[in-house]
């Protein structure tokens, strides 16, 4: 799975394809992905990342934008335009001279809310916040004009101007839209396009202490950059009437709004206040800890662009929201791991073994295969000593019946080494713990057969004592216990239902030395655990630390197959 083709059609698919068979726009597909810099870029935005690039790559000459529509400066910051700059290239997409800013566009706004209230299309309420909101009507009563709503023209605009010159303190006047109070689409009971804001922006600095509202900012950008087609999430949909109301009340091109379902995850959020609030509170590391749907979080967990673009594909692009299962984005990073990571051997709970007619003065080198699925990854060599680990949960001295690890005068394989037999079970006197066993081994049986056929059902890793590097181990598990933690109650606390095993620390794991070099861009299978990648933030190389992306078991799968037969 080294490259991703997105060949899969969908409904905004067909538009774009009839919008090229009628010419509607000159045979153009210009797309944009137009985040707010307020927070990181997680799994639901992956979505939209790939929808509006992937559309510009399908069609012959298209182009996809990379708009910050940076309009709220109290909650905007560079950190999250860097960081949103670097997720968006590292899933592998490219705007080419294409970064822009609502704010390269202020002035013009300025220039087109001046047009709107000469036209009589726009006007300056006095009114407090308050106010509005109780004017605004509700879905089922209509609302009330305001009474600066009559103002004349020449009124307006010297209020406005004197907002921009900052004359006025936050709150004391808004510019709105002079559209119909009565509409039963509250969006068009004259919003508010303009807000007083002393407040620093992170581009133009304090020359502005008057800001554009999201609505007023957003369209008018995308007519500015020649947009064909402006995708939103439905949320937008109700938005799109006083979209179009603003581009025809201003007379300039018109993009078409079209709307999709965001993206839902099990036992997720996607919030970004709820996000931040984690961050805040303390409840993860940062926007980049590993249990975070951050892309950041994502890729230090050990996620790859690949396996984010395929998820992308296949849950498709619907007009309803739905929830998807956590399981399938697991599935495809599973998927492509599989072809992609390195086979490498660790212990993460440590148990010593001693074979005992081994010769304590030989070690020998063994040929390891890297990868089975791909034989252009060739083999390794791994050390082989008297003294190995293995896990802790890999013997047994009471063995259940079926048991086919390791067990008192019981056979296993080791793999790519020997059979060794369980000779001997060592105990500390005081605990009863076991902190060894002797073993014996079988010198005929290199590599993991024998000439005599004998059948070994059992195969464990393992790693030499004297050659092993300690490590640290990072197990994650779902941040949330709640399968949808975003649907709580008002007042309820969100972090109520966090999950107080989704990490677990394993201190005095051994690994073996080829991963003293380990890449963060590398990603490795721990034989028998799970994947892993080292962690890009904490490790050192006197100091490994790996974060488990996923485990070896794959939950989607069944619950596919579990589909399939219920569909038979």
């Amino acid at each position: 799975m080294s490259t991703v083709e997105i060949k899969s059609s969908n409904f905004i698919k067909t538009r774009v394809e009839k919008d090229l068979k009628t010419n509607k726009y000159e045979g153009r597909v210009h797309t944009r992905f137009p985040p707010e810099p307020n927070g990181y870029l997680h799994i639901g935005h992956a979505k939209s990342i790939c929808l509006n690039f992937g559309l510009a790559e399908e069609f012959e000459g298209g182009l996809c934008n990379l708009r910050f529509d940076d309009t709220n400066p109290i909650k905007e910051e560079q950190e999250y335009v860097k960081s949103m700059i670097e997720d968006v290239h590292w899933l592998g997409f490219d705007w080419g001279d294409r970064l822009y800013y609502a704010s390269d566009y202020f002035d013009q706004l300025y220039e087109w809310a001046i047009q709107l209230i000469k036209d009589g299309k726009a006007y300056v309420d006095s009114m407090s916040a308050d106010h509005i909101r109780e004017f605004r009507g509700t879905l089922t009563q209509p609302g009330k004009e305001s009474p600066h709503r009559i103002r004349r023209v020449e009124e307006n605009i010297d209020l406005f101007q004197r907002m921009r010159a900052g004359e006025f303190e936050d709150g004391t006047h808004v510019l709105r839209a002079k559209i119909d109070m009565t509409s039963p689409n509250l969006n068009m009971r004259d919003p508010v396009i303009y807000r007083i804001l002393h407040a620093h922006h992170h581009r133009t600095g304090d020359k502005w202490c008057i800001y554009p509202m999201y609505d007023w900012a957003h369209g008018q950008s995308d007519s500015i950059e020649g947009i064909t087609h402006s995708i939103c999430t439905l949320e937008f949909e109700a938005h799109r009437p006083l979209y179009e109301w603003f581009l025809e009340a201003l007379g300039v091109y018109q993009p078409e709004q079209i709307e999709f379902a965001r993206l839902n995850l099990n036992y997720t959020v996607m919030s970004k206040r709820k996000l931040l609030q984690l961050v805040r509170e303390g409840k993860v590391d940062d926007w980049d800890d590993p249990r975070m749907p951050t892309l950041s979080g994502l890729r230090r967990k050990g996620y790859t662009p690949q396996s984010i673009r395929v998820f992308a594909d296949r849950i498709g692009v619907a007009k309803s929201d739905n929830m998807v299962e956590i399981a399938l984005l697991e599935h495809c990073l599973r998927e492509d791991l599989n072809y992609s990571a390195l086979r490498v051997m660790a212990v993460l709970n440590p148990l010593k073994v001693i074979i005992t007619n081994y010769p304590e003065d030989k070690e020998e080198d063994l040929e390891a295969v890297n990868n089975p699925e791909d034989e252009d990854a060739g083999t390794r060599m791994i050390p082989f000593s008297r003294e190995i680990y293995i896990e802790k949960d890999d013997f047994r001295e009471d063995p259940p019946r079926k048991y086919f690890r390791l067990a008192p005068g019981a056979e296993v394989r080791l793999k790519h080494a020997y059979y060794i037999t369980c000779e001997k079970v060592i105990k500390d006197p005081a605990s009863s713990e076991i902190t060894e066993l002797h073993c014996t081994y079988d010198p005929k049986s290199r590599g993991g057969w024998t000439d005599d056929g004998r059948k070994v059902k059992g195969t464990l890793h393992w790693v030499s004592v004297q050659h092993a590097v300690n490590a640290e181990v990072r197990l994650y598990e779902h941040l949330f216990l709640k399968e949808n933690p975003g649907d709580i109650e008002e007042g309820e606390d969100l972090n109520y239902y966090l999950n107080p095993d989704s990490l677990k620390v394993l201190k005095q794991c051994k690994v073996e030395p080829g991963l003293v070099n380990a890449s963060i861009q590398n990603r490795y299978q721990f034989l028998r655990q799970g994947y892993f990648v080292i962690d890009s933030k904490d490790s050192k190389p006197d100091a490994l630390v790996f974060n488990r992306a996923v485990s070896l078991r794959d939950s989607w799968a069944r619950i596919e197959r579990s589909q399939n037969l219920n569909q038979k």
